[in-house]
């Protein structure tokens, strides 16, 4: 069941998103030559609590950080450690979510560290243009699968590996709400979007193949062929005129 969310949770969840929107400005930042993934950690909890919210990721099924750091060939749910650290070249998908007046907010960018090559940064453009796009369309009366199919069309045109084992979701009052939001399908299939409905709109695009395996830790995420990895996530309100994006 899809709940909608009248204009004062949103509110709520706006204001969850800006710290999200924060954490994700000072790592941008901060991801640099040397620092380790567990530093980042560091840093965004601290961002958090001091806003007065609580991480959202802490916890959630067990998951023992408050961000998620994903490097290189790792697509998402990559655990923050003191034995990664970042070095010329690499790229880190952070993942972060903010519990604050009873409801969640969720973003991610993929985050060049130093000099990074041709190929990744293009990975990095067309997987943010791949969400850019996909947020652009949402508005009350088009199909959910509208979305999905406008993250698909921007991995073809960049001849990308679409990830099909992991999704974009409602998300509000827990972190994972309905709908799942698939990153491909067909355009003009499922529900109907309505003003209140809130999403995290998150492309996971390959530079290689689309399959992904999880590692020993139970959480990583990786490409099975060894490609890089981006991931870009907005939580995004649908609206009576269009939407708004809660983690601008």
């Amino acid at each position: 069941m899809i709940e909608l969310k009248n204009k004062a949770e949103i509110q709520k969840m706006q204001a969850a998103g800006r710290i999200v929107s924060n954490v994700l400005r000072v790592m941008q930042a901060e991801a640099v030559c040397g620092v380790s993934t567990w530093r980042l950690n560091q840093i965004a909890e601290e961002i958090i609590r001091s806003a007065g919210a609580v991480p959202s990721f802490l916890g959630y099924g067990g998951f023992p950080c408050s961000i998620c750091a994903s490097v290189n060939d790792a697509v998402v749910h990559g655990i923050p450690s003191k034995k990664v650290v970042l070095k010329e070249g690499d790229i880190v998908g952070i993942d972060v979510g903010a519990y604050l007046n009873g409801f969640h907010a969720d973003a991610a960018m993929t985050l060049p560290v130093g000099k990074v090559l041709g190929g990744a940064l293009g990975l990095l453009a067309q997987t943010k243009k791949a969400l850019d796009k996909a947020v652009s369309i949402i508005k009350p009366g088009i199909h959910l699968s509208d979305i999905s199919n406008a993250v698909e069309i921007s991995a073809k045109e960049g001849g990308l590996g679409i990830v099909r084992d992991y999704c974009g979701h409602g998300v509000g009052r827990k972190l994972h709400e309905d709908p799942s939001i698939p990153n491909y399908g067909a355009a003009g299939c499922g529900p109907l979007l309505k003003a209140g409905m809130t999403l995290a709109i998150e492309p996971m695009l390959n530079l290689g193949g689309g399959e992904v395996e999880v590692l020993n830790d139970g959480w990583t995420v990786v490409t099975k062929d060894g490609s890089l990895s981006a991931h870009f996530e907005h939580t995004v309100a649908v609206t009576e005129s269009g939407h708004l994006i809660l983690t601008a």
